[in-house]
């Protein structure tokens, strides 16, 4: 158990409503503030990629019991859908069974926001901090940055303002913190796919569908209501890029060029394409991430990434899953408690940053590959066949609790092995013999 305290919780997105429920767990006095306006009545912004639920994040949300709650408004996908030319191949997840969860951020964000006030935290909207007096854990908010501040003090403050922090810049300040940030040339657009008149998908419901055309790519992932949430990567400037489409016309002849089966799906293309925004994507690395046992970071605001192995959400849920370990072993001692969170953290933070950045190539490209899915055909079998021995990397990160880091570490080893399995003459018909099983075993042991 812990004294209950005043804490301040600055941002209202997801990290910051699942660590609300989890303070006032421990009784403590939870105030969360955000400079937007309650999500709850706004539309939503055109500006999404649907969020995809897997282990870590169910891990977090079922430990306060409001998994249940989630699961509710969530879509299993046990496979990718790879749209290529004519046809789609099916790429299943996992073992049987084993599904990432498709859900809408802007849904789910409503209802984490409910379940933190159900659970007693106090939301304060509309409301800008401009400044956090480290050392007190005070806040100081107003309506300009110009104009007065009133000062509110907290036992502590934790910045879950994503990957632009309010709390983390004024953090940058201070002497010996290190920060980079790296943005890709790559950014994206939200689209939609509507249900059919009768309500029903017009794709495959249980896939995470892919267009893969190496620069650039298209996704889509299921809505309850029949729709799908589109998100169209490609590069800002270039050839086939944003900068290139600029009318009504070169959208049209670009997608009836390169994604011809989505024409007659994404019945809204032009006018969704100029209304939404192109937003940008960005890695954010930093350290450290707390001061004192004032002030953290959780989430975004210490490790923004970006979105392409599905566990930005996943991993700042994590944050919570090891914060609320430390809580548990050092009870009172918030010095502790924020030192061996971030100690543990970070490695883990860099690893999905650069698993992430790397499965763009993996999306976008390898997965038109007929040797990259003959490659996945065979560790899936080998890994079948000895679970002990392989598991792979989208399982470990996916389907796992193991760290980040030792996923990083224990994929760079397998695709090693990968690679020279791949160079066999002969692969694609002999992947199944014991020869060849035999071969990745003595790889693994040397």
């Amino acid at each position: 158990m812990q004294t209950p305290l005043k804490i301040a919780v600055v941002g209202s997105g997801l990290v910051g409503s699942l660590l609300a429920i989890y303070l006032r767990k421990y009784n403590h006095t939870v105030h969360v503030f955000d400079r937007s306006p309650d999500i709850r009545k706004l539309s939503l912004s055109g500006r999404s990629i649907n969020l995809a639920v897997s282990d870590r994040g169910w891990k977090a949300l079922d430990y306060v019991g409001i998994g249940d709650a989630i699961r509710d408004i969530a879509i299993p996908m046990d496979k990718r859908a790879i749209h290529t030319d004519e046809n789609v191949k099916f790429q299943y997840y996992g073992k049987d069974g084993e599904a990432i969860y498709s859900i809408s951020r802007g849904v789910l964000n409503r209802r984490m926001i409910d379940l933190a006030e159900e659970a007693g935290a106090e939301f304060y909207f509309n409301t800008r901090i401009w400044d956090v007096t480290l050392a007190t854990a005070t806040l100081h908010i107003g309506e300009k940055e110009e104009g007065e501040w009133t000062p509110l003090k907290y036992d502590i403050v934790f910045g879950a303002d994503g990957a632009f922090s309010r709390v983390r810049h004024r953090m940058q300040r201070q002497n010996m913190f290190n920060y980079q940030q790296n943005f890709l040339s790559t950014g994206y657009k939200e689209l939609n796919i509507p249900a059919n008149p009768d309500g029903t998908y017009k794709l495959n419901k249980n896939s995470l569908h892919i267009w893969p055309r190496g620069e650039y790519m298209l996704i889509a992932l299921p809505n309850l209501d029949g729709s799908f949430t589109c998100t169209l990567f490609m590069p800002f400037e270039g050839q086939n890029s944003f900068e290139e489409l600029t009318d009504v016309r070169s959208v049209e002849n670009f997608f009836l060029k390169n994604f011809p089966d989505t024409i007659n799906a994404i019945q809204n293309l032009t006018e969704d394409f100029f209304k939404n925004p192109t937003s940008s994507l960005v890695t954010m690395q930093c350290y450290p991430w707390t001061y004192h046992d004032k002030v953290a970071l959780i989430g975004d605001a210490c490790h923004a990434i970006v979105p392409f192995y599905g566990q930005g959400m996943n991993a700042g849920f994590e944050d919570i899953s090891v914060l609320n370990e430390m809580i548990e072993k050092y009870g009172d001692d918030w010095l502790r408690v924020f030192s061996e969170y971030q100690i543990s953290r970070k490695p883990n933070a860099d690893a999905i940053a650069e698993l992430s950045y790397r499965n763009f190539m993996e999306m976008s490209s390898d997965t038109a590959s007929e040797k990259f899915l003959l490659q996945k055909e065979i560790e899936k079998h080998f890994s079948e066949k000895y679970p002990e021995k392989w598991m792979p990397l989208y399982s470990r990160v996916t389907f796992s609790h193991r760290p980040y880091s030792e996923a990083l570490t224990i994929g760079d080893k397998q695709d090693q092995i990968m690679d020279q399995i791949m160079k066999i003459d002969n692969i694609e018909n002999i992947w199944k013999t014991e020869e060849i099983e035999q071969k990745i075993i003595e790889l693994l042991e040397s």
